[in-house]
């Protein structure tokens, strides 16, 4: 099990989790023992269904029979990286019942794209306030769809976090996220650019402000609740298109299109995720392709 634990460390689980998967598999090699199975990597599908049906008998809670057959299922996945098994016997169980965390609807990668190309920044002579706001808005509006930025993020980004130089942004670390350099597009590079020294300036003058201000977004009221500014943001973007539900929604399916063309401990480092499950529940948004009931595999 060193070598699993091993594994588990360089997957980037933390200590408390990793102590728990290999209690987990210690209590599935037990019982294995006792059904006279002596090689872990000779369990079949079968086994693992008996396996649940053992939790059932002793009424082990849904929810934590689910974990066992969740953390059994890494174990497999371990044993195939080191090509001593072909296929998980972990791979088509579900426990019925247990309450999931409700996905969005992933939009495609041409709809996000399409939303940055047609939010406008246009408005009336008279208007300037919005021409302003919806200047800095499409910036922002960048950043939620090709950094995936959180929306809580997007408040405490500074200008010294913009490397337009190198073109890339730093994003801090939170409470609920790990700081990472991005990449910036091309266009996010002129926009920002403009935002900096421009429409960023031309807020601070409408508020009268004379003194250093380092946040980089800046409401024009002088308000640090961002609250309305980003609802607004997400209705003009519903105009556009009728899928848009939230915000997370963009930084869900930009999350989901990454898994696509990343590795995942990648991914976890871009979506700025503590920890490496958190990405992990990205994956079954990316089974878009599925298309059959796939029900005969649930045993239960």
């Amino acid at each position: 099990m060193e070598q699993f634990k091993e594994y588990l460390q360089i997957k980037g689980y933390s200590s408390a989790t990793i102590n728990t998967i290999l209690k987990y598999v210690d209590y599935f090699t037990r019982w294995c023992h006792q059904d006279n199975i002596a090689d872990l990597g000779e369990v079949g599908h079968n086994d693992i269904v008996a396996y649940v049906q053992h939790c059932n008998i002793r009424e082990v809670s849904k929810k934590t029979t689910a974990n066992y057959v969740l953390y059994l299922k890494k174990y497999y996945d371990y044993l195939i990286s080191e090509s001593l098994i072909t296929d998980n016997p972990c791979s088509h169980i579900k426990i019925k019942g247990v309450k999931r965390k409700v996905l969005y609807d992933i939009l495609p990668i041409e709809s996000l794209e399409r939303l940055y190309r047609l939010y406008s920044t246009e408005a009336a002579p008279t208007q300037q306030i919005s021409e302003i706001s919806r200047k800095r808005n499409k910036v922002m509006l960048g950043l939620l769809l090709y950094q995936a930025v959180r929306s809580e993020e997007l408040t405490k980004l500074q200008v010294i976090d913009v490397r337009l130089r190198t073109g890339e942004i730093f994003i801090p670390g939170a409470a609920r996220s790990q700081e990472r350099t991005l990449k910036l597009e091309t266009v996010q590079v002129f926009d920002l650019m403009e935002y900096i020294n421009d429409t960023r300036r031309r807020i601070l003058a409408y508020r009268g402000v004379t003194e250093p201000v380092q946040e980089l977004f800046l409401n024009l009221h002088g308000s640090d609740n961002f609250s309305n500014t980003l609802s607004a943001l997400r209705r003009q973007l519903h105009q556009i298109n009728r899928q848009v539900e939230s915000l997370d929604q963009i930084r869900a399916s930009v999350i989901v299109h990454w898994l696509k063309l990343y590795n995942l401990r990648k991914v976890q480092i871009m979506a700025g995720h503590r920890y490496i499950s958190s990405t992990e529940a990205y994956q079954a948004s990316n089974l878009d392709d599925l298309k059959s009931d796939i029900n005969k595999y649930h045993p239960f």
